[in-house]
């Protein structure tokens, strides 16, 4: 089996889906790695480590994804890579296809088998594979040295000669993986740090990272039977808002990473509520991509309102491409693992990872709802 690693084509995205060190292991159980040329620059792997691990490095993207039978990638495909693909062959990568619908369209209609990771199920067994959580910890880490720079004090109480500094006031606004680390490095900077989440079952999470819990008693049933959060009724948010208030109006910085599984990303701050912080706080929006928790964010921008600024970078995992690539890739190692069997891919439905995360197969779009929706896209296109 060729397993092909083509560059990413997302404008800045430096990771890479496969780094040496994974490519090394596959190697040595005989498959074979294509990578084009200069897919790992961006993390600061070379051409040269790669063929050091036994990948053959190729020039040519148009024979590395028309011969291989396997394509891993960060990004989903653009329409020019989908064109190239040959039929029969397997993808993966984080697919978002209720985003990236042409594409799906597109890898249906040509044969080409799509797993996207996105969908993995929150199960033990899946644990190893869940790229979401491992790019999270990323982004989570890197929020908070974001919000550092952009703040015009010290996180650490610092005493001085010339008197004590006070630590910064952090909020953090959702503790999931990225709310979590999040907290954790903004408490291993010194700042004292408040968390709030819909979820009580949280709470142990941020106590033991040094945290103050908010909003313990405001929902008792926040999460979903996967654990992720519930869409808060209009009640719930206005009180979720009012708790948020009281720490807000005395923080320095705040972090938000409150998301829902394919909708828009709830909004906790309001342009009101902005205007009530002290001048010279920092916002850092992680939910930016789904249309932000905070009212006035710009997706992908930076700007200052009320005297606050409000920063929501659209790719931060990506900020760090070695270690971001290296987690992504130990990821990507497993799910091949749990796809190839004695070098063949093997799709068994029965599995639910594999109901899950498999989206094209066999010129079919197979999860009905999905394939609904993008036939109804298509029709108002038409």
């Amino acid at each position: 089996m060729i397993i092909a690693v083509p560059a990413e084509t997302f404008a800045g995205e430096r990771r890479v889906s496969l780094v040496p060190e994974t490519v090394q292991r596959l190697t040595a159980k005989q498959q074979q790695v294509w990578l084009q040329s200069g897919a790992g620059a961006g993390a600061w792997f070379s051409d040269d480590d790669y063929r050091r691990a036994g990948a053959s490095v190729e020039t040519s993207v148009h024979r590395l994804l028309g011969e291989a039978d396997l394509i891993v990638k960060v990004r989903a495909p653009t329409a020019t890579e989908v064109e190239r693909l040959r039929r029969g062959a397997t993808l993966i990568c984080l697919l978002y296809p209720r985003i990236n619908t042409a594409a799906t369209r597109s890898l249906a209609a040509r044969g080409v088998t799509t797993i996207a990771l996105e969908n993995l199920p929150r199960t033990s067994v899946a644990q190893t594979m869940d790229v979401l959580s491992s790019q999270s910890t990323a982004a989570g880490y890197r929020a908070v040295i974001v919000a550092a720079n952009a703040l015009a004090k010290f996180f650490p109480m610092l005493m001085t000669p010339a008197g004590t500094m006070a630590p910064a006031r952090v909020l953090v606004l959702g503790a999931g993986v990225a709310g979590l680390q999040a907290i954790a490095t903004a408490r291993r900077l010194g700042a004292a740090v408040e968390a709030f989440d819909v979820r009580p079952a949280v709470q142990e999470e941020v106590e033991s990272l040094g945290a103050k819990f908010i909003g313990g008693a405001l929902c008792a049933d926040g999460a979903t039977a996967e654990g992720y959060a519930r869409e808060l009724d209009e009640t719930a948010l206005a009180k979720a808002r009012a708790v948020i208030q009281r720490s807000l109006s005395g923080a320095d910085v705040c972090i938000t990473s409150a998301l829902l599984p394919n909708q828009r990303a709830p909004i906790l701050i309001t342009g009101e509520m902005v205007q009530r912080m002290r001048p010279g706080a920092v916002i850092v929006d992680l939910a930016g991509e789904q249309g932000g928790n905070c009212e006035l964010t710009e997706a992908g921008r930076e700007s200052v309102c009320h005297g606050v600024t409000i920063i929501s970078r659209l790719n931060l995992a990506g900020e760090l491409p070695l270690d971001a690539s290296r987690m992504y890739s130990r990821n990507m190692e497993n799910v091949l693992g749990h796809f190839c069997h004695d070098g063949i891919l093997r799709f068994d439905f029965r599995d639910e990872i594999t109901r899950r995360c498999v989206v094209t197969h066999q010129d079919e779009i197979l999860a009905a709802d999905l394939r609904q929706t993008l036939e109804l896209q298509a029709g108002g296109r038409s």
